[in-house]
């Protein structure tokens, strides 16, 4: 492995804590001469004009490309449920639209969020912090839940006619007139996929969405969803110690030509190596709490992950974290890890993940020294894997079956 821009000599010995540190902050100072002299890098995004003109993003070229499909975005995309949803503490709007502003400024160009995010919040800030320079980003955002008045949410919903009532206020709190990925969040199991990639195709035609994607989808509901209007990407679990896509859906998308994008690409943070197996979730606000892979025993079980982590990024001065994602980048060209974050020196250090160059004898370690460890702990509760569709959760096959979603029923003359 070779970091591309690091001619630092290596540290020694230094303690795990204060080799992140360092390494933070050297991935900020690898990062500053790229921006100094660029437009907005002190924290004023680009002119709507300049926005409106075309002209290229502030930092877009220092930046990896990838595609999903027929749609270029950055190596990394920016994750954007951390800020209002499912760990504490929670963020407020315009301390998120810095951050979110911040990724632009450094090159990131695809933005995660989804409806029930907030509900909402997420989205509302995706929206403000991005309106500036619209056509310089790609906005994916997710439908598939149903939500009442007050903002609860009353579960799945992909009926085709609320799927177009979710959209327009997708479009009202995204600041724009269109969606550039719109993701099934779910799969629904009352509403056929055929019926919901016909209503997305609607809302193509209308100039209101631009592409198609699904989430935690298996592979047969990829393919029948695929075939009636081509899908662009699928968002489904994936890091070092979650290899359940691995069996069928990353085989589907190779074969079908579809992106993959990884979402908890740091394994909700546990392969950074901060999360020991004394800290503590507020069960009231961070989803870990309830989860079978964060409970303290499991941490513990678990660390050698983290080790292996470890002893790849020693020899580069990288971080586990970073390794992670250098890891998810070097397995597929069409792979795009979204990790998401509330803080500006773990984006830095996100982003330092593409100066890293893993070589095949990196890849076998990891791939060697994971194949030793048994990870423990689910990685959701029963209730959330039985959301997820056929074939998404390691040890199901939606091989000779349709997946989850029901077929369309049989037309009468």
């Amino acid at each position: 492995m070779r970091n591309k821009s690091s001619t630092e000599a290596k540290p020694s010995d230094l303690a795990v804590c204060s080799r992140r540190d360092i390494l933070i902050g050297a991935a900020a100072a690898a990062v500053a001469p790229l921006l100094a002299g660029i437009a907005g890098y002190a924290g004023t995004p680009p002119s709507p004009q300049s926005a409106a003109s075309g002209a290229a993003g502030p930092v877009a070229s220092t930046l990896n490309r990838r595609r999903l499909g027929s749609l270029e975005v950055s190596a990394l995309g920016s994750g954007c449920m951390n800020f209002f949803h499912a760990y504490a503490p929670r963020t407020n709007k315009q301390d998120a639209i810095k951050v979110i502003r911040a990724a632009y400024e450094r090159g990131v160009t695809f933005f995660d969020t989804a409806i029930n995010y907030g509900p909402f919040l997420s989205e509302e800030a995706v929206g403000e912090a991005l309106a500036p320079f619209r056509d310089q980003v790609v906005i994916a955002t997710k439908f598939g839940y149903g939500y009442t008045a007050d903002g609860k949410n009353r579960g799945l919903d992909s009926r085709p006619e609320y799927i177009k009532q979710m959209t327009e206020g997708s479009l009202r709190r995204l600041k724009t007139d269109r969606i550039d990925l719109y993701y099934q969040h779910r799969v629904d199991p009352n509403v056929p996929i055929e019926d919901v990639a016909g209503a997305v195709t609607a809302l193509i035609s209308e100039g209101k969405v631009r592409y198609f994607g699904l989430s935690e989808a298996g592979g047969a509901t990829i393919r029948r969803a695929h075939a009636v209007l081509p899908v662009t990407a699928v968002q489904n679990e994936y890091s070092v110690w979650t290899r359940d896509p691995e069996h069928e859906v990353l085989p589907t998308c190779e074969e079908l030509g579809i992106g993959f994008v990884p979402w908890s690409p740091l394994g909700m943070g546990y392969l950074t190596g901060t999360i020991t197996p004394s800290r503590t979730f507020d069960p009231a606000l961070d989803m870990r709490a309830m989860l079978p892979r964060f409970t303290p025993e499991a941490r513990r079980a678990n660390w050698p992950v983290v080790e292996l982590l470890q002893r790849v990024g020693q020899r580069e001065d990288a971080t586990p974290g970073q390794v992670a994602l250098a890891w998810l980048l070097a397995r597929r060209p069409w792979i795009v890890p979204i990790p998401g974050t509330t803080k500006l020196n773990h984006l830095e250090e996100n982003l330092g993940a593409l100066r890293i160059e893993l070589s095949a004898d990196d890849v076998k370690e990891i791939e060697d020294g994971f194949a030793g460890i048994r990870v423990q702990g689910a990685r959701a509760t029963e209730e959330l894997l039985a959301r997820h569709d056929v074939g998404a959760n390691l040890g199901t096959s939606s091989l000779g079956g349709h997946g989850k979603s029901p077929l369309p029923r049989t037309r009468t003359p």
